[in-house]
């Protein structure tokens, strides 16, 4: 069984839909009146660059094999580092389909009818990603998608919730009555971070560059205010037992001095200077912890576990999607630029439209 996502096979897999369908690829009718689609519509880049260099391209409909499934993208979300691997920022190999992130329905294959959501492993950059009108995907990586979101919703989840996760509950192992200190408060990552925390029982100190309105319990401005005096103030002067730090760069070593004895420091992104310096001896004297998070590194099957713990927090709504603007296939250009720029709000592709 293979462990990559196959946009192209040696021949068509019949999928059959009966009556109308609304899809930009080759389709042929059959004799029982329905359509069998053999190509697809995906967005491809072949070289490093804006996204003007993306475009699109036809491909033959992947074939699932054994223990596989065929997954019909419905809602793919373009992230900030989507736009990084276009300019060339990850160096993948070419050409290449962008998108980490998805959510649809399984049609052909292992799980078929399952409404799914998730998040590739090393999609869009070791191998062809999910900006595609269909992917194929191992079964076991196979995560069922929340009742309560859509399917536009459920497809922007990916990237921060599972960065957030991983890094507060499977790398640092947040406990209730701690509390954590989230940096970049106001960004997609700090979001996540915050009520995730706050699900497990934890408090929240949040902090970032500007004023705005988040779901902290504590927010500290650090164009205004000193960041470590604020939170060793807002923790009996005892320090956080958590720093998520979504920034990095010069916040690297104020988020370690905020830390309480024993304190876990989790580091997912270096913004500016990528080199950083510490005071070693605080460090071991104070027992602290310094963990590095990359989900790039995570496998299909860690991916799936995460995103069913997940799961529940968004049945019960002690989680919350994000803001989504959807984007017809057609204006994925257009969504990508609109991306680039940031904001709260997340850009989603509807494949199918």
């Amino acid at each position: 069984m293979t462990n990559f996502l196959r946009l192209e096979s040696s021949a068509p897999v019949p999928i059959h839909y009966k009556g109308p369908r609304v899809r930009r690829f080759i389709a042929t009718a059959t004799d029982k009146g329905e359509t069998t689609m053999t190509s697809m519509k995906a967005l491809r880049f072949a070289k490093y660059g804006p996204p003007s260099v993306l475009t699109f391209a036809a491909s033959e409909l992947p074939r699932p094999g054994p223990g596989e499934s065929l997954v019909e993208v419905h809602a793919a979300a373009i992230n900030p580092s989507d736009v990084k691997n276009v300019a060339g920022a990850f160096k993948t190999t070419l050409p290449r389909i962008p998108g980490r992130d998805y959510a649809g329905v399984v049609v052909d294959g292992a799980g078929k009818g399952r409404e799914i959501w998730g998040s590739g492993p090393a999609f869009g950059i070791a191998r062809d990603g999910s900006h595609a009108q269909f992917i194929v995907i191992p079964e076991r990586w196979l995560a069922d998608k929340p009742r309560n979101l859509s399917m536009a919703e459920a497809g922007a989840i990916g990237v921060p919730f599972l960065a957030a996760w991983n890094g507060l509950v499977d790398a640092a192992g947040v406990k209730v009555a701690e509390t954590v200190l989230a940096t970049g408060a106001g960004g997609a990552a700090g979001r996540t971070v915050t009520q995730i925390a706050h699900w497990k029982g934890a408090r929240v100190i949040g902090a970032d560059i500007v004023d705005q309105s988040t779901e902290a319990d504590v927010f500290i401005n650090t164009k205004m205010k000193d960041l470590v005096t604020e939170a060793r103030a807002a923790t009996g002067g005892g320090g956080v037992d958590i720093a998520f730090d979504a920034v990095g760069g010069a916040l690297f070593e104020p988020c370690l001095k905020s830390l309480a004895i024993g304190g876990r420091q989790i580091a997912i992104t270096s913004t500016g200077e990528r080199r950083v310096s510490f005071d070693l001896l605080d460090f071991y004297h104070n027992r602290l912890h310094l963990i590095g998070v990359d989900t790039l590194k995570l496998d299909g099957p860690q991916i799936a576990r995460i995103f069913d713990a997940l799961r529940p927090g968004f049945e019960v709504e002690q989680l919350k999607p994000f803001k989504v603007q959807t984007w017809p296939f057609d204006k994925a250009v257009d969504a990508y630029v609109a991306a680039a720029k940031g904001g709260a709000v997340k850009h989603v592709l509807l494949p199918q439209q």
